[in-house]
């Protein structure tokens, strides 16, 4: 499905360099340039990654954008060498946000202080390089929150990623000067979100798949890619009582407000 010639779709998350794609990942991008998604901004996950970022913006030049940074789940022992990677990759190229980044305490809580030390270092790289975060949250909305209200500043902006909290936490997020990341989850019976996402103004709401994972309905379970984000396009048509277009084109213009591009 494609909405429309001139529409542009923008998935503000979604890891191209994935292994899940490994057998089909140009068609895969190539279904999504045909649906209409035609921005695709790509979080690292730690310097394993980078290479393979490298090779995705070779190969489809004008439409993928990359960011730098260490993901919570990979902050580990070796994590200021993770993160001198970051900050050598940043003095030498153009990044459009520092991301994913953030704290997740489902997998580990054991490393949550150097999970925060972590997380603060890149806020302040992003906020040295005038560049968005892209935050990831998983258990962790008051740990996220109290590291975002020490580093509260006008230079302090990006996406919480995959926001899947209350409209309590969306109202938080948003006074950090975050824009909501809706993709999925917004599609499931018990994801919550659609109960009160029309009552958040669509300019603090972009679009992001996070595929391979979390894939919305009718494709929840399987590998999510870049295409589906139609059926996120088509959820919050429905919610706030707009075209697709429409939506496409108020999340593109977010997305540009937010990385620059």
């Amino acid at each position: 499905m494609r909405l429309n010639s001139t529409t542009i779709i923008t998935d503000t998350h979604t890891h191209l360099y994935s292994e899940e794609f490994a057998e089909d990942r140009n068609e895969m991008i190539q279904r999504a340039i045909n649906a209409g998604v035609s921005r695709f901004f790509i979080p690292a996950i730690d310097s394993a990654t980078t290479q393979a970022m490298y090779n995705l913006e070779q190969d489809f030049p004008e439409n993928i954008f990359l960011m730098i940074g260490l993901h919570p789940t990979h902050v580990k022992e070796n994590f200021e060498e993770e993160l001198n990677h970051v900050t050598k990759e940043l003095a030498r190229r153009k990044f459009y946000g520092i991301g994913e980044i953030g704290i997740d305490l489902y997998w580990d809580k054991t490393t949550l202080d150097i999970q925060k030390a972590a997380f603060k270092t890149q806020i302040q790289l992003a906020k040295h390089y005038k560049l968005p975060i892209v935050i990831h949250c998983r258990d962790a909305f008051d740990e996220v929150f109290e590291v975002l209200e020490s580093e509260k500043s006008t230079d302090l902006f990006g996406i919480f990623h995959c926001f899947s909290g209350t409209y309590e936490q969306a109202l938080q997020a948003i006074s950090y000067n975050m824009k909501l990341g809706i993709g999925g989850v917004v599609t499931f019976k018990n994801g919550k979100i659609d109960q009160f996402l029309k009552q958040i103004d669509l300019c603090h709401i972009v679009l992001e798949t996070d595929s391979p994972y979390l894939a919305p309905v009718p494709f929840r379970g399987k590998r999510n890619e870049s295409s589906y984000i139609v059926n996120v396009v088509a959820k919050l048509a429905e919610i706030y009582g707009l075209s697709e277009m429409e939506i496409s084109a108020a999340t593109t213009q977010n997305s540009k407000d937010v990385f620059g591009i």
